[in-house]
């Protein structure tokens, strides 16, 4: 029997694969978008080789990985009876990470995360149906909690319905995991809610470049348009992984709701531009919080231009009201069950932001070797 894990090919679902494969010993049916075995087969050797050599990569693909090739949104993914069948009877847990992270689009996450959360439901009630799901869980986000400014928010205070969402990407998760409760009230359930997940603490490449954008950027201002003793909520994906890989195998839980965060522990503005303006022998930037509106403004223009300029203002744009909420969530449950916590963004952000330099935004991916037999070879 094997873990179905939503979101192979992505940031976080890598990461968990990874994770699973290698801490765990656990066996995985991933789905997969691709028009043959060929593409299916690179396309997961491409999000996995950051953590996994080749050699390494292919044992697994022979022995604990089964991949099914279809598409989140598609009904019954879009496979054959039978595959759909051999999906439902050798599939014991589901972990769903995938999610459509495009915040401009209504129509993108309306499609894949209530459409494609929907059929991941219900293939996890045939699953229950036929043999039992021992565990179903979900990735969200902290931004399910709304319009937040300058508090600590608890797993069991997040969600309330009066409050307006940030954008479509929070209010389809938001309604994720309503359907999740409503269709799966008899299953074991684990939420979990990441942060602003930006790099990895134990290495500098990263094959996830958005937000590392939007921080490179702001790292190279002399001055910026924030109070410097706020506080931002940035937690290492390695931590993420980790924690939803390790929660998801235990038998039970202590909770079914788990905030993914750097909690009352997340850092300032202050406290991470001092820390990286020392790693580089610069002097650090002014913080003029009277600047916030202008600049928000100007990012808003900029963002509706074509080429680079628009682009970097349009990913800036999505990730400004997380910049200044000024809010934090509570991560004790997650740091007391797993016995550790997450790495402060200031002990790894300079080697990210070099790494990201050097390589224009850009990952070296390796070419499947023309050596290795099978269907991608």
């Amino acid at each position: 029997m094997a873990i179905f894990l939503t979101g192979s090919t992505g940031y976080i679902g890598a990461h968990v694969a990874a994770n699973l494969l290698q801490e765990h010993g656990a066996s995985l049916n991933v789905l997969v978008r691709a028009r043959d075995p060929r593409e299916a087969e690179l396309r997961l050797w491409q999000a996995l080789q950051l953590h996994l050599d080749f050699p390494r990569f292919h044992e697994f693909l022979q022995t604990r990985i089964r991949i099914f090739r279809g598409d989140l949104t598609g009904a019954q993914f879009g496979l054959s009876r039978d595959d759909y069948d051999r999906l439902i009877h050798t599939t014991d847990s589901v972990i769903h990470c995938a999610a459509s992270l495009n915040r401009k689009s209504e129509k993108s996450c309306l499609n894949v995360n209530l459409r494609g959360t929907l059929e991941v439901l219900q293939l996890a009630m045939r699953v229950q149906h036929y043999h039992g799901l021992r565990r179903f869980s979900h990735v969200s986000t902290v931004a399910v909690a709304g319009k937040r400014q300058n508090e600590i928010v608890t797993e069991d205070k997040s969600i309330d319905w009066d409050r307006s969402d940030y954008d479509p990407y929070a209010r389809t998760k938001k309604f994720c995991e309503h359907m999740i409760r409503q269709l799966l009230p008899d299953v074991p359930l684990t939420i979990f809610r990441p942060s602003i997940v930006l790099g990895d603490s134990r290495r500098a490449e990263t094959t996830q470049f958005d937000m590392v954008r939007s921080f490179v950027f702001l790292a190279g201002l002399p001055v910026l348009p924030f109070r410097p003793n706020d506080k931002i909520d940035i937690v290492n994906v390695d931590f993420v992984a980790d924690a939803i890989a390790t929660l998801h195998q235990k038998e039970s839980t202590q909770h079914d709701i788990y905030h993914l965060s750097s909690g009352r522990e997340s850092q300032t503005f202050r406290e991470l531009t001092t820390t990286l303006s020392a790693s580089q022998q610069k002097r650090g930037p002014i913080f003029v919080p009277v600047l916030e509106q202008p600049f928000s403004g100007t990012v808003n223009t900029l963002a509706n231009r074509k080429g680079a300029v628009g682009h970097g203002a349009a990913l800036m744009k999505v990730f400004m009201p997380y910049l200044l909420w000024n809010t934090v969530f509570d991560n004790a449950r997650v740091t007391s069950e797993l016995g550790c916590k997450p790495i402060p963004f200031s002990q790894y952000s300079f080697p990210l932001l070099k790494f990201s330099r050097e390589t224009n935004f850009s990952y070296k991916y390796q070419e499947w070797p023309a050596k290795v037999g099978g269907s991608a070879a």
